[in-house]
């Protein structure tokens, strides 16, 4: 086994976790309602224990001194390995609700597939995972549908969020070198397995919700290899403050 690739695999799940469990604990004390501030702030936490368990063992596949903190805290931009879908600014409530709802449903079919792993902890992770992904692919499935099939001007938002966001859904199934190679050894998902699966329950939401689903489009892409977005850069600066400013500093 490839113990580099192994390792690019697993960073790249992690920081997709961490990254959108950041954006959305950017809603805390923000919500529009209170029980909805809250079921936001809990999937963040969820995804940001998804993102530990994976640095965990990212730390122990790699050398030197790394630690699951310095993985999330240390590294730059250019190392960060996650989808650009994941680090786009948050919008208005129907935008962050829409970019959960991809994730979600990607998260889903991925952690599905993953429990089944040739690598015992990735599989165990994926397991644990996935009760919480469930849920979150419901949450947001739900208020996909009751703001596309709602008033006027939350239709329009959810239409306007559609526009936005579309053009970044197709990195999550597009495979990077390391996924490849993760498939071919055992341990990975092939995500050719997953694109449909992924692109009919999008379809059966949005039909639910009155909403049109975009055509062919061309697809953002680059996030999986690096090449990010200038928003990724703003929430590494706020992330990592505390790290960089005091070095090694423990509670």
């Amino acid at each position: 086994m490839n113990k580099k690739n192994l390792l690019d695999y697993t960073l790249h799940l992690a920081d997709n976790a961490l990254i959108i469990g950041h954006r959305n604990s950017e809603w805390c004390g923000h919500g529009p309602v209170l029980e909805q501030d809250i079921a936001i702030s809990n999937i963040a936490l969820d995804c940001i224990g998804q993102a530990r368990n994976f640095y965990q063992y990212a730390a122990q596949l790699s050398v030197n001194d790394t630690s699951e903190d310095s993985l999330a805290y240390l590294r730059y931009t250019i190392e960060f390995k996650n989808c650009l879908l994941v680090e786009l600014p948050n919008g208005d409530w129907g935008q962050t609700i829409l970019r959960q709802f991809y994730f979600s449903t990607y998260q889903y079919f991925l952690y599905q597939q993953l429990q089944n792993s040739s690598d015992q902890q990735l599989a165990a992770i994926a397991e644990k995972a996935l009760k919480e992904v469930t849920y979150h692919l419901r949450w947001s499935s739900e208020w996909v549908i009751r703001l596309g099939d709602g008033t006027e001007e939350s239709k329009q938002r959810m239409e306007h969020a559609v526009d936005e966001l579309w053009s970044y859904t197709g990195e999550l199934v597009q495979a990077a070198s390391y996924e490849l190679l993760a498939v071919s050894e055992g341990y990975g998902v092939d995500l050719s397995t997953i694109k449909t699966k992924w692109e009919e329950k999008v379809r059966t939401v949005f039909e639910e919700a009155t909403l049109t689903l975009p055509g062919n489009a061309w697809m953002q892409s680059g996030g999986k290899e690096g090449r990010h977005t200038e928003h990724l850069g703003f929430v590494l600066a706020e992330m990592q403050f505390l790290q960089r400013a005091y070095p090694g500093a423990e509670w």
